[in-house]
């Protein structure tokens, strides 16, 4: 939230210089306050589980946020019952006339199949053009966020030779980043997913801004010079037991998998794993909620 500052204040300039957002008493009391309205498409398989891991870290501001959840109606969920779709989520077509503050698109276990054979994927290119013009500001995660460079910026992902699995190390690039406000200058983040995307590719890009990235993982934080676009290509909402979870999945299914990185303490599946990326989360929800949400949509959409 906003610094509200007598008008005048000497601090203002210096505040200003460090990228710090104020508002001067005399603009903060014409401000017309109502709530976020955020569209939730969620594409992971386990959706209950996702939204509450969603839901969870946009609750952890002083925003009051009213949220739709978004289910993709050519896929059919195999893990989530049509009677929850019908009772909490819509589809895009019920919403496509409407304009939101923000908009998150999920993951999916989809990365190995080229995005044009995915069965949603034509629907998906419709919501993603449709947030250029009735989005504030979208949130791509992990197979979202390779999605969403590949529609908007033709930056195609890269099979990996190995499932990136586990608890990586990353860096700030951009201190003075509001998304990144607040952030160490290193910082760990979960990722799970069997395909990546090129740092080269990226910082060719001039439409692009690497904001944090690995030299396990490779780019993290993505974004695009407007600030409408942001790409997170972890899992950085995982719950404490998210990673054990799809281990134990895997390993059940007889898939070669590795234990995640940096999770179990001293590699030993039998100690609970300590979650060491929980106020980074906080940070990044609550960053893009305050500066490139609430800080830039308008009181009434024209």
């Amino acid at each position: 939230m906003p610094v509200n500052i007598p008008n005048n204040l000497p601090a203002v300039d210096a505040l200003k210089k460090e990228n710090v957002f104020v508002m001067e008493r005399s603009l903060a009391s014409h401000q017309d306050i109502r709530p976020m309205r955020i569209a939730i498409v969620n594409i992971m398989p386990m959706k209950i589980l996702a939204e509450t891991q969603l839901l969870r870290q946009l609750s952890n501001t002083p925003l009051q946020i009213e949220v739709d959840l978004v289910h993709m109606i050519e896929h059919q969920s195999k893990n989530t019952s049509p009677e929850h779709l019908e009772s909490f989520y819509v589809t895009f077509d019920q919403i496509k006339e409407q304009k939101y503050d923000g908009l998150i698109i999920t993951g999916a276990p989809v990365e190995m199949l080229q995005f044009e054979q995915v069965d949603y994927w034509h629907g998906m290119t419709k919501i993603m053009e449709w947030s250029k013009s009735h989005v504030t500001s979208t949130l791509h995660i992990c197979w979202g966020a390779q999605a969403g460079l590949y529609y908007h910026y033709g930056v195609n992902k890269q099979v990996l030779d190995e499932k990136m699995f586990g608890v990586f190390w990353h860096q700030t690039n951009d201190k003075k980043c509001l998304l990144t406000r607040g952030f160490d200058d290193r910082f760990l983040a979960p990722h799970s997913r069997h395909t990546g995307v090129s740092r080269e590719d990226i910082m060719n890009n001039q439409q692009l801004q690497l904001i944090a990235d690995s030299a396990e993982a490779g780019p993290y934080i993505i974004i695009s010079q407007n600030n409408k676009q942001i790409f997170v290509t972890g899992h950085s909402e995982y719950d404490a037991l998210t990673l054990k979870t799809e281990y134990e999945r895997d390993v059940n299914k007889g898939l070669q998998i590795n234990l995640p990185v940096n999770y179990f303490p001293y590699n030993d599946i039998t100690q609970e794993p300590e979650v060491l990326w929980r106020s980074h989360a906080s940070l990044l929800f609550s960053n893009w909620l305050n500066y490139y949400v609430y800080q830039q949509t308008p009181f009434k959409w024209s």
